[in-house]
């Protein structure tokens, strides 16, 4: 139902947000955030499935998932989610106090987008917003507090997230035009799709260049930037209007490419300059 290596998407900006904040924080805290990190996904691809499990069910790309090939039954999953969201409140209270208090925020953000997709078309960047609250999260669990520097990768990842959801999403077009589901592609159709997902990924390159500069970072963190851009271009250049059967590569393989990347320039230039 969940592939735990699928965390390795955002997991990585987490820690941009917590090397940003403190350097290298505790081993206490850097376990706490990692536990959180996982539980909260965990929490939210499951209530995912079960959300979507009669849709699912229909969809020709989805129908052999756990819960309506039958692998798995409702009530399992029910009890999956509410065990993650509780491991996920329980991390945040050994951060600390603010942590804590926003984590059913938090948890409400990751659940409810399931139901975004049934009413509005930018059901993309919600959850794209919800991938980004990672590291301004990570933030408050090193200092405490927030610092608005922050908010420029949570929303560089926002517009990443969007982006790839946005081309995933190109492979339900068909079927979300004949249920009702909303999507970018829907109303837009896959070409002009593919360009609004440059477009996001654009806006993301633009954030990330605001906060190499804002945070004073230099040019380890910049070619790391420049990394993530190629590695983008790839992406896109994998999938076109008539032909988006290498699209599983592209979003699986490379977003996972591109987060670990960015994670390792901009961990190089904060220590080099520490």
């Amino acid at each position: 139902m969940i592939k735990w290596e699928h965390s390795i998407f955002v997991l990585p900006f987490a820690l941009c947000g917590m090397l940003a904040a403190h350097g290298l924080p505790s081993g206490h805290a850097l376990a706490w955030i990692i536990v959180a990190m996982v539980a909260a996904r965990s929490a939210a691809m499951a209530f995912n499935r079960l959300a979507d499990a009669s849709i699912d069910a229909v969809n020709p790309r989805t129908r052999m998932r756990a819960l309506p090939a039958g692998t798995l039954t409702r009530g399992f999953v029910g009890r999956f989610v509410v065990v993650s969201s509780a491991i996920f409140i329980f991390a945040a209270a050994q951060l600390n106090r603010l942590s804590f208090l926003l984590s059913p925020l938090a948890l409400a953000v990751l659940l409810l987008y399931s139901f975004t997709k049934r009413f509005t078309r930018w059901s993309h960047l919600v959850l794209g917003f919800a991938m980004g609250m990672a590291p301004s999260a990570a933030w408050i669990a090193v200092r405490g507090s927030l610092d608005p520097r922050i908010l420029l990768l949570t929303a560089a990842v926002t517009f990443w997230g969007g982006g790839f959801d946005v081309l995933y999403a190109c492979q339900d077009y068909e079927f979300d035009r004949q249920s009702g589901l909303h999507s970018i592609p829907r109303y837009c159709g896959i070409g002009r799709s593919l360009w609004i997902a440059r477009g996001f990924h654009l806006a993301m390159l633009l954030l990330l260049v605001s906060l190499v500069v804002v945070f004073g970072l230099g040019w380890v963190a910049m070619t790391g930037v420049a990394a993530v851009a190629l590695l983008l271009g790839y992406e896109h250049s994998l999938v076109s209007p008539s032909d988006l059967s290498k699209l599983n590569a592209a979003f699986f393989t490379t977003n996972g490419v591109i987060s670990v990347v960015f994670f390792l320039f901009i961990a190089g230039d904060l220590f080099v300059r520490r």
